[in-house]
């Protein structure tokens, strides 16, 4: 079984808030690939469906983003897994708006659900990075994390959120070139 955690805030206000796009991303893919009813298990809302052939399991933690590790690291013992069996969705805030890169393993850079999985699990898990571009000034990082998509991103939004589930069968495949590949020929102008 393959855990796909998108990361973000639990609740309505949070919704529409730029951290929350690794939440909007399993909520994609849950879609494109018709994955099960979302229920609560493993401190998160999951589902589990096929992705070709792999068993994924979707999980948006409802731990808040900084403790976001307590309910990937129930789910990966649950299933008796291994770290790479894990996949992070979250947004990136060096790397330009809606661009897409995945890496494995690495620092948490300045992110709390990252740093609150690699605390119960390690760091080598995969990261689905989705960009939400920088402010430009460090004071200005947490209201644009925390603040929600403008208007004139929401089409970009759909776009890139769109691409990532189109493309999730090379992810579920291991083949991340591949999956960025075809996510960046989607996206491009």
């Amino acid at each position: 079984m393959q855990i796909w955690a998108g990361l973000g805030n639990p609740g309505a206000s949070y919704a529409l808030h730029r951290h929350n796009v690794g939440f909007m991303a399993v909520d994609a893919i849950a879609e494109r690939w018709s994955f099960g009813p979302w229920t609560r298990k493993f401190q998160a809302l999951a589902a589990e469906g096929r992705i070709g052939s792999a068993k994924v399991l979707l999980l948006k933690p409802q731990t808040f983003m900084n403790e976001s590790g307590r309910s990937v690291g129930e789910a990966l013992r649950f299933y008796k897994g291994e770290v790479a069996d894990v996949t992070a969705l979250y947004d990136e805030l060096d790397l330009d708006p809606f661009r897409v890169k995945v890496k494995i393993g690495g620092g948490a850079a300045g992110h709390n659900g990252i740093r609150s999985i690699t605390a119960h699990i390690g760091a080598d898990f995969r990261r689905v990075r989705i960009g939400i571009g920088h402010p430009g000034h460090k004071d200005r990082v947490t209201p644009h994390v925390l603040g929600n998509f403008a208007k004139v991103e929401m089409d970009d939004l759909a776009d890139c959120l769109g691409a990532i589930a189109a493309e999730a069968e090379w992810l579920a495949n291991g083949d991340d070139v591949r999956f960025m590949s075809d996510v960046a020929t989607r996206l491009a102008p």
